[in-house]
């Protein structure tokens, strides 16, 4: 009975890592329910600083900001943004927005623009370095909640860059949470502003503002906290992202386990009974060669 030894050792081993996935998928159930409510809860903020700069935009101001001026094309690079997750174990949702990413990089290179690049994720960082793309910045081991102190700080080596003229454009990469079952990779122009980011509805009345102290000061600190919503709000249907797959890859493994399982213990069941059938054969043959 060696085999069905063997065998036996097979089906407590698959039966301990179904109790870990079982476990985690019910770890990244319970945080799902927190990332969606925390991104949620992001969207009403953004929508209004959207509505009050696209006023802003549309108001023509005596001062134009650099976020919204187009830099010459002298201006030979651009930079991304990337968001991923920091672990694993969360099915392809890093692998198709790194897949996108990669496809824009591509399409830039064809056209002579080389890259830079700020990773928010080890997965992300990781995936840079090893295809040799110039790393400004990173954040990683973000936690389960993203703080915006900690993802400025980075992220504001490229939006000075690309206020300096150093870059012709800046691109958002993430994955947007859709539902518990779909997840969309995105790349999307986060410099400069385009007009669909700060397009208002349809018929609404354009407004004319006096500024105080001046309109530099105010549209320069309303800019800035525009686009760090916008990277806050990336960040995090990112994680609510990253606990949904991660959700359903756990309810995938756990599944399959409990399959493979029923498998394993079918073959041990046949080999068992071939075992006694055996013996039983060969008592039979001795009992009759005897007799």
């Amino acid at each position: 009975m060696a085999a069905g030894k063997e065998i036996r050792g097979k089906i407590k081993s698959v039966e301990n890592t179904r109790k870990i996935t079982k476990a985690m998928e019910m770890v990244a159930a319970s945080k799902m329910r927190k990332a969606q409510e925390r991104m949620r809860a992001a969207r009403p903020y953004a929508d209004k600083i959207r509505s009050v700069t696209a006023n802003l935009a549309y108001a023509n101001p005596e001062y134009t900001h650099p976020f919204m001026a187009v830099n010459p094309g002298a201006a030979q690079a651009a930079g991304f943004v990337v968001v991923t997750t920091d672990k694993g174990l969360c099915g392809g949702l890093n692998t198709n927005v790194l897949r996108a990413v990669t496809a824009k990089l591509r399409e830039l290179d064809g056209q002579g623009v080389k890259a830079e690049a700020v990773a928010i994720g080890n997965k992300g960082l990781g995936f840079l370095n090893r295809i040799g793309v110039k790393v400004v910045s990173h954040a990683t081991q973000l936690g389960d909640a993203p703080h915006l102190d900690k993802l400025i700080g980075p992220v504001k080596v490229l939006l000075d860059a690309y206020a300096a003229g150093k870059l012709k454009a800046v691109y958002l990469c993430y994955t947007r949470f859709i539902n518990t079952m779909k997840q969309e990779s995105v790349v999307e122009q986060l410099l400069p502003l385009a007009a669909d980011r700060l397009k208002t509805h349809a018929g609404e009345p354009g407004w004319d503002y006096l500024y105080e102290p001046d309109a530099k000061v105010v549209i320069d600190d309303l800019l800035l906290r525009f686009v760090e919503a916008l990277i806050y709000q990336a960040v995090a249907e990112n994680m609510a992202s990253e606990q949904s797959a991660r959700m359903v890859a756990m309810k995938a493994a756990t599944d399959n386990a409990g399959n493979l399982i029923g498998e394993l213990k079918l073959v041990y069941n046949k080999t068992r009974q071939a075992a006694i059938t055996k013996e039983l054969s060969e008592i039979v043959g001795g009992a009759a060669a005897v007799g």
